[in-house]
């Protein structure tokens, strides 16, 4: 496989890692809201569940785009 395509096959499986995991953090917004709506959660634990949320999405973010893509692929690899 060439360089250019290894790189692109990168790309891509971080990108994929990325929506998935991304996917997992609004579901768990989701609930949260959902919970705040039928009473089970109050406004301050809905505003922690975004809390979290954002420091997640942000660290997710870092994870993926600071760095190699050849070796962010590879660390998800390994996984």
């Amino acid at each position: 496989m060439s360089h250019r395509a290894e790189r692109r096959a990168a790309r891509e499986a971080v990108s994929a890692y990325h929506e998935a995991e991304l996917a997992k953090l609004v579901e768990r917004v989701g609930q949260g809201i959902d919970g705040f709506r039928s009473g089970q959660l109050d406004a301050f634990e809905v505003d922690q569940v975004l809390f979290q949320y954002s420091r997640a999405a942000k660290e997710l973010w870092k994870f993926c785009n600071l760095g190699s893509v050849e070796l962010t692929a590879s660390l998800i690899a390994r996984d």
